[in-house]
C-alpha cells in the first residue's frame, strides 16, 4: 500500500509545472553556483535569471510588506 502511494505521489509531482521547473532549472542553477560559480550561472543562463530573480522577491515582499498590511488596517482582513 505504501508504494501506491509513492508512485501516486511521483506522478502528481511530475504533472504540476512548478515541480518541473524546480527539478530541472533551479536545483541545475544551484549545482552550476556550486561548481563554476556565479559567474558562470550568469554565463549559461544569461542576465533573465538575475531579472527572474530580482522580480521574485518585489512581487514577494510588495505583497507581504504592503498589501497585507493594508488590507490588515482597512479591515478587510481580521485578525
Amino acid at each position: 500500500m505504501l508504494l501506491n502511494k509513492q508512485i501516486y505521489f511521483k506522478v502528481l509531482i511530475n504533472k504540476f509545472i512548478l515541480f518541473k521547473f524546480y527539478k530541472y532549472y533551479i536545483i541545475d542553477s544551484i549545482i552550476i553556483v556550486k561548481n563554476h560559480g556565479l559567474k558562470e550561472l550568469f554565463k549559461r543562463r544569461g542576465w533573465k535569471f538575475l531579472l527572474i530573480i530580482i522580480s521574485y522577491y518585489a512581487v514577494r515582499d510588495s505583497v507581504v510588506y504592503i498589501i497585507i498590511p493594508y488590507l490588515i488596517a482597512k479591515g478587510v482582513i481580521g485578525f
